[in-house]
């Protein structure tokens, strides 16, 4: 009878470990999965910021290109 009721007990103290380890990487999963959200919000944010700079940057160099020519076109009529 004293070692079944030791036997029970360290059984009931393995099944509250396992607990605690199912409980803990439940809590590890959902904080990987947040900060995997996180990221990849922010490489959207990213992303969109390069598409524009890249856009502006463009139009920039559209521009000097237009300046170039509308200065090498004067300079042709002289």
């Amino acid at each position: 009878m004293l070692r079944t009721s030791k036997s029970s007990k360290a059984e009931a103290q393995f099944a509250a470990t396992q607990k605690k380890d199912k409980q803990a990487l439940k809590e590890k999963e959902k904080e990987q999965i947040k900060k995997a959200e996180k990221m990849a919000g922010l490489k959207a944010l990213r992303l969109a910021k390069e598409a524009a700079d890249k856009v502006e940057a463009d139009k920039i160099a559209a521009e000097k290109e237009a300046a170039k020519k509308t200065k090498k076109a004067k300079k042709a009529k002289k």
